[in-house]
């Protein structure tokens, strides 16, 4: 109990919290491309774990973590044009659409886990690499410039796609099908292209996303490997207003608490077990109900759009 404030435990907590903020960052920032072009997609967390077996999988026959990863995104593309056909083409309701793609990615990777592997192993992922002169910063230096590749473009990707989204005219395009479809198409954008954009850009991250969890963060897979966090991803959209560093800010909050929840049980803190794995998700919940009306919310959310109506 003496040693939970000590800056130990803290260094130790930081590094845990950087580490599993980057799948929530990658199927966060690919969500808010999505949802500002007016495409809901739940099935992120399905997508994660279908890419994320297949970067394991990958690596578990190769040792090529590269590969792993462009197998992932090679799987979250694919995820991603079945979710476009479905939504933005064929016009179904884009909740269902989203659960759906869910349930096939949780039943595909659990099939293809107890077929393929059978049992949970591990594998070598993305070794850590110590960016000179930062690393050796006391403190600071080996929670924040010693991780892996995966972890350094998560958070790349912030200032990114903040500069992608509002410096661009890609970005005021996939703004504007968001806000209003019609108007987008009667000055000439082609709304259902820059919707399969967003959405497969989505897609991509969220594969990405899931290779961070089994070749970079646990370095294996097992049944349901995500845990919902695929869901959480798609609340922090909502918690961060639709912009990438609100997007940041959550997930650091929600791998902060993640992160608090794991060292509990390591240090030995008397809290019951379950209690504390349900932490990250009650903050879910909370920071959801304070946050509802936080941001403007695109108006063309979740609406299907129908050439020639308004």
């Amino acid at each position: 109990m003496t040693n939970i404030f000590s800056f130990e435990v803290l260094s130790g907590v930081l590094r845990t919290m950087i580490a599993l903020s980057t799948p929530f960052l990658f199927a966060a920032l690919g969500e808010t491309f999505s949802q500002l072009s007016g495409v809901v997609n739940l099935g992120v967390d399905g997508i994660m774990l279908l890419a994320g077996f297949f970067a394991f999988y990958a690596v578990l026959l190769t040792g090529n973590v590269w590969l792993g990863l462009l197998l992932a995104m090679f799987i979250g593309l694919l995820m991603g044009l079945i979710m476009s056909l479905v939504s933005v083409t064929l016009k179904a309701q884009q909740g269902i659409s989203g659960i759906g793609l869910q349930i096939f990615g949780l039943g595909m990777s659990s099939l293809l886990f107890k077929v393929l592997v059978g049992t949970v192993k591990t594998v070598s992922g993305f070794a850590p690499i110590k960016i000179p002169l930062l690393g050796d910063i006391p403190f600071f230096g080996p929670i924040l410039f010693r991780n892996n590749f995966l972890v350094y473009a998560a958070f790349l990707l912030v200032p990114v796609s903040w500069w992608i989204l509002e410096k661009t005219t890609l970005g005021l395009k996939i703004k504007a099908v968001g806000q209003n479809p019609a108007a987008a198409d009667s000055v000439g954008i082609n709304v259902n292209r820059i919707r399969y954009f967003s959405v497969c850009l989505g897609a991509i991250l969220a594969g990405v996303a899931g290779a961070a969890l089994s070749i970079s963060v646990a370095n294996l897979f097992q049944d349901n490997l995500t845990a919902g966090q695929g869901f959480i991803a798609v609340a922090l959209v909502y918690f961060g207003g639709w912009s990438p560093i609100g997007v940041l800010g959550g997930a650091l909050l929600f791998s902060f608490a993640t992160s608090a929840q794991l060292w509990l049980q390591v240090l030995g803190i008397q809290v019951p077990a379950s209690l504390a794995v349900m932490l990250p998700y009650i903050l879910t919940i909370i920071v959801l109900t304070i946050s509802v009306n936080r941001g403007k919310q695109p108006a063309a959310l979740n609406k299907q759009f129908f050439r020639g109506e308004n």
